[in-house]
């Protein structure tokens, strides 16, 4: 049988039985007054059918990838055709197939060196295709591998084993560092004028991680089997200037009925990563590498400093080490999150008036708006004075205290009426949605508990859907995977192959 023969064999295939069946189907259809949706049931299951033919007789075409007992390597090392095929099973989005191909080495203990139908197909190093697996891991990131393989069997009628797509998902995981280390600035016409880094820190529950049993079985009170490992978050973009007054933010805070807020840019080229703690006695090793990262982000899009530089983040002081240690000076400023000083100043009106006084609303809007204009210290000499005034019991004045420490001690990045008349954000939306989304949607739902390596490898691969990156990363992997499986593809690429084989 010739190679061309199985492409003959299927034109015929299509022709005489599968565009009939296709064209009696829709016909029927119509004559039985079937629902659209079933029609297209239908429809998908013929297609699919006609797709595993297809690809079979491609498979076939190709025969075993007999190039003669004896090859030549580019290298020039001389490799002999081995007695036995070889078979392996490629699983792809058309089904399951079994590619029995010869292979060339020294002997069938060996390493085999040369598998020429590979090398001409270009074939992933598992069984998945490229393409199932793209599909299979972008469901991934999203749902639970136990949802993604209900899924992927209702529509392609193909049965995946969980294992094997988390597997799958540690194997994608390893491209994705040389990935974000390969990756260009984006293009300047892109960008915003304003570079923001940020960053946050979630926690995941880790299995095992919590103290051993001792005891026929026992733990220690309060301590669980599994407990959570704080997970570094990190996101850069960039944007352009919003200019606002203090009345206008407040007035958006309080939703004021009246009050229209103005069309804001968006965030540009935003992207995210997040990473675990590395090892037991390296709590802030994940911060360590996030914040490298960033610095590695704002040298890339920022390369001489010349774009202000914004710095936005929580009070924890980790993280602020972590920005002073590795992040530029020059035309930089760092900002409290202003989300994070407002809950502390409602914290207080509850201390002064209770949980349900009409007094509450107006007492936080009066210092939402001191502190907006760049007033803080007024605003904590403010709160000392009144806890004079009110005689606040023990409890409270030590809540107090706090509340006025937290604002005293970081004054120096709250000097709001500077940075909303330079448009910069004051607000780390991006970094809470990160958390949210990027950790908490996907990791911390009911009865999951993650290992520390499967859980970094969801991070990593979720970090470059979410900074969208998912196409040009699936280009990237499959042409390094390339690379690195097939340097002597060349010797059967195209029309070479076929001749060869001849």
């Amino acid at each position: 049988m010739s190679m061309a023969e199985p492409l003959t064999v299927l034109k015929s295939e299509l022709l005489q039985k599968i565009v009939p069946e296709l064209v009696d189907l829709l016909a029927s259809a119509q004559q039985e007054g079937k629902p659209v949706h079933k029609v297209e049931e239908d429809l998908w299951d013929v297609l699919l059918r006609a797709g595993n033919q297809s690809m079979k007789a491609f498979f076939d075409s190709h025969g075993t990838g007999d190039l003669g007992p004896t090859l030549t390597l580019p290298n020039g090392e001389q490799v002999n055709r081995l007695e036995e095929l070889h078979t392996r099973q490629y699983v792809s989005i058309f089904g399951r197939f079994d590619l029995k191909r010869v292979a060339y080495g020294t002997r069938e203990s060996q390493v085999l060196a040369f598998v020429p139908l590979d090398n001409r197909l270009q074939l992933p190093e598992s069984d998945f295709s490229y393409l199932l697996q793209d599909w299979d891991q972008e469901l991934a990131v999203e749902q639970a591998f136990s949802k993604v393989n209900q899924t992927i069997e209702r529509m392609l009628r193909l049965k995946q084993h969980t294992d094997c797509l988390e597997n799958m998902n540690r194997q994608m995981a390893e491209d994705t560092a040389a990935f974000r280390d390969a990756q260009p600035a984006p293009p300047l016409a892109e960008e915003g004028q304003i570079l923001v880094t940020t960053a946050d820190c979630k926690g995941v529950v880790i299995r095992g991680q919590g103290t051993p049993t001792v005891c026929g079985g026992e733990r220690p009170g309060g301590v669980r089997a599994n407990q959570k490992r704080m997970a570094a978050v990190g996101a850069v973009y960039t944007v352009d200037p919003y200019v606002r007054t203090a009345d206008e933010v407040v007035a958006a805070l309080f939703r004021d009925p009246n009050y229209t807020p103005p069309p804001r840019s968006q965030p540009c080229h935003k992207h995210v990563w997040a990473i675990l703690p590395q090892g037991p006695k390296k709590a802030n090793s994940g911060i360590d590498l996030v914040y490298d990262w960033l610095l590695w982000e704002s040298v890339l899009r920022n390369p001489r400093e010349r774009q202000p530089m914004v710095h936005l983040c929580d009070g924890q002081e980790a993280l602020w080490q972590a920005r002073a240690e590795y992040l530029p000076d020059r035309n930089a400023v760092n900002i409290l999150d202003l989300l994070h000083v407002t809950p502390r100043l409602w914290q207080a009106a509850k201390l002064f008036y209770g949980e349900r006084s009409p007094l509450v609303v107006p007492f936080v809007r009066q210092r939402v708006t001191q502190v907006l204009q760049g007033k803080v210290e007024t605003v904590v000499r403010g709160l000392r004075r009144l806890a004079a005034e009110h005689q606040l019991n023990s409890a409270k004045k030590k809540s107090l205290a706090r509340i006025s420490r937290y604002l005293y001690k970081n004054r120096h990045r709250m000097r709001y009426d500077e940075y909303l008349a330079k448009g910069y954000p004051i607000a780390s939306g991006v970094i809470e949605g990160a958390c949210r989304h990027l950790v908490k949607d996907r990791m911390e739902r009911a009865g999951m508990h993650w290992t520390l390596d499967g859980a970094q490898a969801m991070l990593n691969v979720r970090s470059v859907q979410l900074s969208g990156q998912w196409v040009a990363f699936q280009q990237y992997r499959i042409e390094r995977a390339t690379e690195r499986l097939y340097p002597y593809r060349q010797l059967v690429a195209g029309e070479a192959f076929f001749e060869l084989a001849a």
